[in-house]
């Protein structure tokens, strides 16, 4: 006859695990002894081993009992069951793990390879970090709006920025980020943008409408500087038609 303490030591497992086990009614109490003490037969032993064994490998222990007094083929039947489960479940872990090792990645969980080769283009030129979140805050936005349109338009981005006129804008515009609404610079600006729009091809640019007004919020609502860029700019666009 064991303690509970001999008992535990046989099987593996702790004290604190049986008496766990035996509030679950996985593993019956004897009744107590003349001194008050829980004592264990070498049955106990047994199925203690049992129920570890079983808990090791996965088996939730609310299905621990039924499979202890199962025949043969109702055991091989309900591992079966609990084996595609833990599948399942290792699919899903695999899933999660995948998740979390994009997000890991920083941007790349995100966006395609392509705008993060735009972005760290970008850095390239010598634009600023704050500037390029901005930008990478409107390719999200493109890429949820029209996935399929990303390519073309990163095509198109990349050319225009070939050009020495191009990047000049794209830097004064990160300069502009700071200026107040009432900087003459401002319209100086927008005149320049003006003429160098003037001499672009859109190509593409058909289909960024319903894109037009998301984007512009995001743009907007970052400066008060380059808010009022883009109303004078719109003031001239009017100007224009």
């Amino acid at each position: 006859m064991l303690t509970i303490g001999q008992l535990a030591a046989h099987a593996g497992v702790t004290v604190r695990a049986v008496r766990h086990y035996h509030q679950r009614g996985l593993l019956p109490e004897p009744a107590r002894d003349e001194s008050g003490y829980r004592r264990y037969d070498a049955q106990a032993v047994v199925d203690l081993i049992k129920i570890r064994t079983l808990a090791d490998v996965g088996v939730p222990l609310a299905r621990v009992e039924a499979l202890i007094g199962a025949g043969p083929a109702e055991f091989a039947e309900a591992v079966t069951e609990i084996d595609a489960s833990l599948l399942r479940k290792i699919s899903e872990l695999t899933e999660h793990h995948r998740r979390i090792t994009r997000l890991a990645a920083g941007d790349r969980a995100f966006l395609p390879a392509e705008v993060i080769e735009l972005l760290d283009l970008l850095r390239g030129i010598g634009i600023s970090e704050r500037q390029v979140r901005v930008e990478r805050d409107v390719w999200i936005l493109l890429t949820a709006l029209s996935p399929q349109s990303v390519s073309a338009w990163v095509r198109t981005k990349k050319e225009v920025l070939a050009d020495s006129e191009s990047q000049g804008i794209y830097l004064a515009l990160d300069e502009a980020f700071d200026w107040p609404p009432s900087d003459p610079r401002l319209a100086r600006l927008a005149d320049r943008i003006m003429t160098w729009i003037s001499r672009l091809d859109p190509a593409g640019s058909e289909d960024q409408p319903a894109a037009t007004g998301l984007i512009d919020g995001l743009i907007d609502s970052s400066s008060p500087g380059i808010q009022r860029l883009y109303t004078l700019l719109r003031d001239r666009q009017r100007e224009q038609a």
